[in-house]
């Protein structure tokens, strides 16, 4: 499974804090990095390029420069997942990608109160944020294959 990076944030001590769309934040180690791959000792010796980290286009990886990158894959697989007041929490694009859904119809879920606002579905600024309990509990498991990859 594709897990998209939203966010990502460089920390002290070598760690990045990675955010999925999926609503779950790991905290990720790069240290270990430093004795496997030679090409990320740079890293370790100029700390103003760690911080410079950013999230590739499509949310695939992260990147420093074009010899320095982590896979998402990577990442979620040894990062290790910390507790936010945001976890579970998914934007509606991302939620009707996973779930092959129209952003009406989960926009029709809430005037009809399936989907509760403020309870299973939140708003911050222009963008809207659903549980993905709620999904689940309205849609089944999601369809994660990608909308280009669904017959």
């Amino acid at each position: 499974m594709f897990h998209k990076i939203k966010d990502i944030s460089a920390l002290p001590d070598f760690r990045l804090s990675v955010q999925f769309a999926e609503g779950v934040t790991k905290i990720y180690d790069v240290k270990p990095l430093f004795e496997k791959i030679p090409c990320f000792t740079e890293l370790k010796g100029n700390i103003e390029e760690f911080y410079s980290v950013y999230v590739d286009v499509g949310g695939h990886g992260i990147v420093w420069s074009d010899d320095l990158d982590i896979s998402c894959d990577e990442l979620w697989e040894n990062g290790i997942e910390v507790e936010t007041p945001f976890d579970g929490l998914m934007a509606f694009s991302y939620a009707t990608e996973l779930w092959g859904l129209n952003e009406g119809t989960l926009r029709k879920a809430i005037t009809y109160g399936k989907l509760v606002n403020c309870v299973d579905v939140c708003k911050f600024g222009k963008q809207r944020a659903v549980s993905a309990e709620a999904m689940k509990r309205e849609y089944g498991a999601a369809d994660n294959r990608s909308p280009a990859n669904r017959q």
